[in-house]
């Protein structure tokens, strides 16, 4: 065992970290549905038909469910460790690739910012009605609202959990509220005038969606950003796993039914993948005389994507934490703030580039294929490091979840390099995801490469039995 009640093997990061244990299993249970659901994914699985319900039950079998148990393993193996998959990754395949796995998650984070912030800003401004549908399509305009989201959230999480906790039990409990309110809409209006689309739940092949069948298994993902907080959670080898499997069942639950709840309303070419909330907001509302139902519906996908902004940058400022704390960066990422207790140093960093990243991939293409390009590369980039994560899973011995796990995250990567219907330049969306993938391996390398000697110090540690 090592000095951080970890396993042989383990990297130090003892608990006196300067992180305070401020989460339990509400904070934590709340905390990962905010990380996992995303309401952005509701429409786009609509406008992919019916067939997207069995999409969704299949990547919680086959992808969900080995992620929460390799989690679980993984929490209860490198317990008290602050960091989550850079600690595992570095404590099983050595402090190289735990760099690689940090860097590139962390890079796929700071592209999820923007897509992320972009779509919420946008359908907000839809959703609120007639009077501010315009901004929707007004660049600058969402541009703003988008910054203004990004650091609005990140700032509060930057005082302290004690404060910020309460950011993320809001956007999950925004996202109960507005799964509740679809499924209840739907029900209504089908009482009255049936359902507008037959529920046909046999996936369709269609070139211009298969894109979307990785956003299916990215938009399950999240578990890993909870295991990120275990030196921040009350009794994580406890609390982490029956918060997983509450949250992993919630979100299998929610996709499906406002899948569901968003066909009965509308036809699925009828449902945007950015304005379909508003969409079936507006046809609800019409049909029940009740014309507050689309800015309810705004709100909460605001406030779910405030939680989730929170939630997500919380928990990734963890990692170039935990890295610091090893001097593979500047050890001022290896503190935390001396009255908020938090590592606000990484998480305006990671405010700084995600701003950075909103404004440039806006240049040589419509807002709306900005956007794709923003999927597409958060989602190749973001799944490479769950490489790594099943890798450890099975050097825990979860051997079936690993090769789940690992089946799931190929296919979606060759996925999410097929263009959708939105891009008309293939040959600058195709330049771009392989520039932008390209660019974040080589950059790790070479910051690696620059700091990798200051590893030195910690080279007593055994890597899964070997010195590096």
């Amino acid at each position: 065992m090592s000095e951080a009640g970890g396993p042989e093997g383990a990297p130090a990061h003892p608990a006196g970290t300067g992180l305070k244990r401020e989460l339990g299993l509400r904070d934590v249970t709340l905390f990962a549905i905010t990380c996992i659901v995303g309401t952005r994914w509701i429409p786009a699985a609509a406008h992919a038909g019916p067939g997207s319900v069995t999409l969704w039950l299949l990547a919680a079998v086959f992808f969900t469910i080995p992620l929460a148990v390799a989690v679980a393993a993984l929490t209860v193996k490198y317990k008290g460790a602050a960091g989550g998959l850079y600690v595992w990754t570095r404590g099983d395949f050595g402090p190289w690739h735990g760099f690689l796995c940090f860097w590139v998650y962390w890079m796929a984070i700071a592209f999820w910012f923007p897509s992320a912030a972009m779509f919420y800003m946008s359908a907000g401004f839809y959703t609120l009605g007639p009077a501010y549908a315009h901004l929707a399509d007004n660049r600058l305009c969402v541009l703003a609202a988008a910054l203004a989201a990004i650091w609005v959230a990140l700032g509060t999480n930057m005082v302290g959990l004690k404060i910020g906790k309460w950011t993320e039990n809001l956007g999950g409990a925004s996202s109960w509220l507005l799964g509740g309110l679809l499924v209840a809409l739907a029900a209504l209006v089908g009482i009255r005038h049936g359902a507008a689309t037959p529920i046909r739940v046999i996936p369709q092949w269609n070139w211009n969606t298969v894109s979307f069948w990785s956003t299916i298994a990215y938009a399950m993902t999240g578990l890993e950003l909870a295991g990120l907080m275990g030196a921040e959670i009350h009794d994580p080898e406890r609390t982490l796993p029956r918060a997983g499997w509450i949250a992993s069942a919630f979100a299998t639950v929610f996709y499906s039914a406002a899948t569901v709840a968003m066909l009965v309303l509308l036809r699925p070419e009828k449902i945007s993948e950015l304005n379909g909330l508003a969409e079936v907001g507006e046809r609800a509302g019409q049909s029940l005389g009740a014309p507050w139902v689309a800015p309810l519906i705004a709100v909460l996908v605001m406030a779910s994507a405030v939680g989730q902004i929170g939630g997500l940058g919380t928990a990734v400022s963890r990692l170039p934490f935990a890295v610091g704390a090893d001097r593979l960066l500047p050890e001022a990422f290896g503190r935390v703030h001396p009255r908020w207790g938090t590592p606000h140093i990484a998480l305006m960093l990671l405010g700084a580039v995600a701003s950075l990243l909103l404004v440039a991939l806006q240049l040589g293409d419509s807002m709306r294929a900005a956007y794709q390009e923003l999927v597409s590369l958060m989602v190749i980039v973001g799944f490479l490091p769950f490489l790594y994560i099943f890798g450890s899973a099975w050097q825990a011995g979860k051997r079936l979840s690993a090769l789940s796990g690992w089946a799931i995250t190929l296919l979606a990567i060759v996925c999410a390099v097929a263009p959708t219907a939105e891009i008309t330049n293939v040959w600058l969306f195709e330049t771009k995801l392989a520039v932008g993938t390209g660019a974040v391996i080589a950059s790790a390398w070479l910051v690696y490469r620059r700091n990798g000697a200051r590893v030195a110090p910690l080279a007593g540690i055994p890597y899964n039995g070997t010195k590096k």
